[in-house]
């Protein structure tokens, strides 16, 4: 059974680039067929897909967030990693990483505040 789990700091204050790292276990990031995905839900709204890699490593952005993201993967670690730069109160959210957006992670608040 696959299993991720979100990691990075809860705070981070505007105009910083915030970083989280998804390790997973059970599978492997380079297993064909999947992608590996970013998602956020602000507090009292839907979820929104961020981004994601694929298992050949092409990878691919929200429109309205692609400007401001990044992603990568270490292979040998099986992590792969979000960047969001600028960060505003906005970006508050809780951050998930999810296997073919069916296997999710429990999640991690991250917080933008000064």
């Amino acid at each position: 059974q696959v299993q991720l789990q979100e990691s990075g700091p809860g705070l981070v204050k505007p105009t910083q680039t915030m970083s989280l790292t998804c390790t997973v276990s059970g599978d492997s990031i380079t297993t064909n067929g999947y992608s590996w995905n970013w998602i956020r839900q602000p507090p009292g709204k839907g979820p929104e897909w961020i981004g994601a890699i694929i298992y050949s490593g092409d990878i691919y952005y929200s429109p309205s967030l692609k400007s401001r993201t990044s992603i990568s993967r270490d292979t040998s670690k099986n992590q792969f990693t979000l960047h969001l730069s600028s960060v505003t109160p906005e970006d508050t959210a809780v951050y998930y990483c999810a296997r073919t957006m069916a296997f999710w992670g429990n999640g991690t608040l991250v917080t933008v505040s000064s």
